[in-house]
């Protein structure tokens, strides 16, 4: 089994989460490529086709925001964000399309600021609502292909990521006050609806973003 790991700023942690992943029999090919351009999207599946033949499985998960309100954005702060969260994810797509068999999966990993609005939020979500939609859309597109496409939609995960949220502390008690799970996610708590989702057992589920959020959606 091959696993491609695309990563852009940390080498010591890639090679960390290239071991742990090898010590499931599973070979990791790390390739270091800015999603934010598409020449480097580019030159990552030319290293790709390097490697492998066909793609079985695609999952994007890049993210970038900008912590501040949405009237204060400039122009190049949008723009980064959207082409990061939104534009390399459907021109990863149409990379994979011509080396996935039938009976492959795409998926995305989306936040609830698509859908909430959250402070200092405003670049982000719209970047990630316009994935959503775009996951609806080429779910219909590739079905006559084979190919399955799907997205999750992430509350308050406990990542390093998310404690450089403004405010961090005050949206972790609020969760656990309120939440039904009271408590923030794990990155294993997305990592095991993302292995449904590109599993058999879902074969049968299309176009659908499914919201891990512990229940923060509800209040």
């Amino acid at each position: 089994k091959n696993l491609i790991l695309n990563y852009l700023q940390n080498d010591v942690e890639a090679e960390i989460t290239k071991k742990s992943i090898e010590s499931y029999n599973t070979k990791c090919h790390l390739i270091k490529a800015n999603l934010a351009s598409l020449n480097d999207i580019d030159e990552m599946f030319n290293k790709i086709k390097s490697i492998s033949s066909k793609i079985d499985v695609f999952i994007h998960c890049a993210a970038l925001n900008t912590f501040k309100p949405l009237f204060d954005i400039k122009p190049n702060q949008w723009d980064l964000t959207m082409n990061i969260n939104s534009r390399s994810f459907l021109y990863c797509v149409q990379k994979c399309i011509p080396i996935m068999p039938a009976d492959s999966s795409i998926l995305a990993i989306s936040s609830l600021g698509s859908q909430k609005v959250f402070p200092n939020y405003g670049a982000l979500g719209p970047a990630k609502a316009a994935m959503e939609c775009t996951i609806k859309y080429l779910a219909v597109e590739l079905a006559n292909k084979g190919i399955r496409v799907n997205g999750i939609t992430a509350g308050a995960i406990d990542t390093e990521s998310t404690r450089h949220f403004p405010d961090y502390e005050n949206l972790v008690q609020k969760i656990k006050q309120f939440s039904p799970a009271q408590r923030l996610g794990s990155p294993n708590d997305v990592a095991e609806v993302v292995g449904f989702l590109v599993s058999p057992a879902a074969k049968y589920i299309y176009g659908q973003t499914i919201i891990v959020d512990g229940g923060q959606s509800l209040i």
